[in-house]
């Protein structure tokens, strides 16, 4: 297998799924400040020029919730997806909550912030999506008030990449008033074959 990635990115959710099941893959960084992911030999691999990319023999596949549940399904004895009908449904359930209405409000800050040129930002955006943001992680926080994983009692794919996502909200300082959501965070975090966090990721960049 081979993943290709750049660290801060959602490559960090198929980084650490590869991780979980011991796999033996080589990961190829595609730098994105050099715009590496804009290169012909890469855009053949992926023509939306995006990262995370998995290549299974021939197999391709983008998307990092597309990649984990993927290789959940490809490797089930390690029991990181439910074989349960309903259960898989919770998982599911929480894949899509987590890249619906927690991502999106939180690329919307970062696209206001840093990512647009500064004529198209709206600082209009900003406490919106982070209001937006808010509202729909009190749902996540009041579901782990009493539960050590989102699905059941042992972790799921579902918690890879919800704690990515909530590692991205605490870069913009957005889990202060959430405990357990930075819990969760942390003892996800805290597996040991978690990746490097994202604020590593960034450091690491510029060291």
């Amino acid at each position: 297998m081979k993943l290709y990635g750049f660290p801060p990115t959602r490559s960090i959710r198929a980084l650490w799924m590869l991780r979980e099941l011991d796999l033996d893959f080589e990961y190829v960084q595609v730098d994105l400040t050099k715009g590496e992911h804009r290169r012909p030999e890469f855009l053949a691999v992926n023509p939306a020029g995006k990262v995370p990319v998995l290549v299974d023999d021939d197999f391709v596949l983008s998307e990092s919730v597309a990649i984990v549940l993927y290789l959940a399904e490809k490797y089930p004895q390690k029991g990181f997806l439910p074989t349960n009908l309903r259960a898989r449904a919770q998982v599911n359930r929480w894949l899509l909550f987590t890249a619906t209405e927690l991502e999106q409000p939180i690329w919307r800050i970062a696209r206001h912030t840093h990512q647009y040129p500064i004529e198209k930002r709206l600082a209009a955006e900003i406490p919106l999506a982070r209001q937006d943001f808010l509202d729909m992680a009190a749902v996540m926080e009041k579901h782990l008030e009493t539960r050590p994983v989102l699905v059941g009692e042992n972790v799921t794919v579902a918690d890879f990449v919800a704690a990515y996502t909530l590692d991205m909200a605490s870069v913009v300082h957005l889990l202060e008033a959430l405990p357990n959501l930075r819990a969760y965070m942390e003892r996800m975090y805290a597996r040991p074959k978690a990746p490097q966090r994202i604020a590593q990721a960034f450091a690491s960049l510029r060291g």
